[in-house]
């Protein structure tokens, strides 16, 4: 079977488990942009999975500007429409936020960690198709969880209870992806995403690498980011 099938396939099952879930206080919102951006997400596995990978690229979930618009990991809106030549029909999560509406590609906020991570990538691949034929990037979790306030809640401030049966199917997905792509590395970007890549994948014939978060809210990455990834990258063996 074509790689991007298998993994279509182990989308939508990952994106039916976890619509089932519940999440209680302070959780009150909880967006899948693998349901109401399916088309999108759709769209990006089937134009670059559909080959075996060296390296994937693993992040926690997703951000409010980026793939909770687009529904493509770190999704950045210009570099999923304009470099990825991706744009598809987003819809609405069943509740919504009125801090963090879903507009889909009218969206006018900008993912900073999409555009760092994107942009370093499309700098040194300036075709998509040459980036995609080596890497490629997942999310470890497709949910968004956020507060009354809106405020963000990240999967591993979950209470165990939550957490437990979340991690069960991320875990699964995980496998499933890495079973299809066989890549020779899983670069968490981030701490969390390293862990639960190490913890997952410990009988895999897999090499474990990691890459600073380009996330704003991180000191290290607010200054120079892209400098610091391409030291680690290159220092991994990785570039």
């Amino acid at each position: 079977m074509n790689p991007s099938k298998s993994m279509i396939e182990a989308a939508k099952k990952l994106s039916t488990e976890v619509n089932l879930l519940k999440f209680s206080d302070p959780v009150s919102y909880v967006y899948n942009p693998l349901d109401y951006a399916w088309e999108s997400h759709q769209s990006f596995i089937q134009k670059f999975g559909s080959s075996k990978k060296r390296v994937v690229f693993m992040g926690m979930n997703p951000g409010p500007w980026g793939m909770s618009q687009t529904g493509v990991p770190f999704g950045e809106i210009s570099f999923v429409r304009d470099w990825m030549g991706i744009e598809k029909p987003v819809k609405k999560p069943n509740r919504e936020h009125p801090k963090r509406p879903i507009v889909g590609f009218e969206c006018t906020k900008s993912e900073v960690s999409g555009r760092r991570l994107w942009g370093l990538f499309a700098e040194r691949y300036q075709d998509p198709f040459s980036f995609f034929d080596e890497y490629f990037v997942l999310n470890y979790c497709p949910l968004v969880f956020m507060e009354e306030s809106s405020r963000n809640r990240t999967p591993d401030k979950l209470p165990a209870i939550e957490s437990s049966a979340l991690f069960s199917s991320c875990d699964q997905h995980l496998r499933r992806c890495i079973e299809v792509l066989e890549p020779n590395w899983i670069v968490g970007v981030g701490g969390f995403a390293q862990t639960r890549a190490k913890e997952v994948l410990s009988g895999f014939e897999i090499r474990h690498g990691k890459l600073l978060h380009p996330s704003p809210a991180s000191p290290a990455a607010n200054r120079g980011w892209a400098e610091a990834a391409t030291k680690q990258l290159t220092e991994q063996g990785i570039w």
